[in-house]
């Protein structure tokens, strides 16, 4: 079975947290508390979409600490460290106008002013205070930051139009 665009990757476990098989995720929500908020998550086994229960969870710092169903001393929480977990896409709200960072992958970049199709997104890196976007041209990758400089606007059935610097993206 494939991953079910249904779910969505929304963190990873990277620690235990004290002795009683907490968890310490990190979130890749757009802020801790919506994925502090979900009352299941999902790890994806064998195949499978799994739920587990979050009995609690509260933010530390910028992660996420949960207790989970069934995961009850350290060893059990220990063995779920570097697990990727998902939600139900439907367990988050957007607003008007707001998207899931996944669904820009595959979507073509395109010129705001003439129309001139770059190329498509083929991965988004976030380190630090804006994402960036991996533009897969016809010859190359090339990176554009994802700040209102650049970035027109995102419309998820047509593309990411943007507006460009020499050498940005040709």
């Amino acid at each position: 079975m494939s991953k079910d665009n249904k779910y969505i990757e929304c963190a990873k476990i990277i620690n235990t947290h004290g002795c009683h098989g907490a968890v310490k995720l990190e979130s890749w929500c757009n802020s801790p508390d919506d994925l502090a908020l979900l009352k299941k998550i999902y790890f994806f086994v064998n195949g499978e979409y799994q739920q587990r229960k979050i009995k609690k969870a509260s933010v530390f710092k910028q992660f996420v600490i949960a207790e989970l169903e069934n995961v009850n001393d350290m060893d059990a929480a220990l063995a779920l460290k570097n697990t990727v977990v998902y939600a139900q896409r439907a367990d988050f709200k957007l607003d008007e106008g707001e998207y899931f960072i996944a669904d820009l992958v595959g979507l073509c970049v395109v010129d705001a002013d003439t129309g001139k199709e770059y190329g498509k997104i083929k991965e988004i890196i976030n380190r630090g205070a804006s994402d960036i976007y991996v533009v897969q041209t016809e010859n190359s990758e090339r990176m554009i930051p994802a700040v209102d400089e650049f970035i027109i606007r995102v419309d998820i059935t047509k593309g990411v139009f943007v507006k460009t610097i020499p050498g940005l993206l040709d």
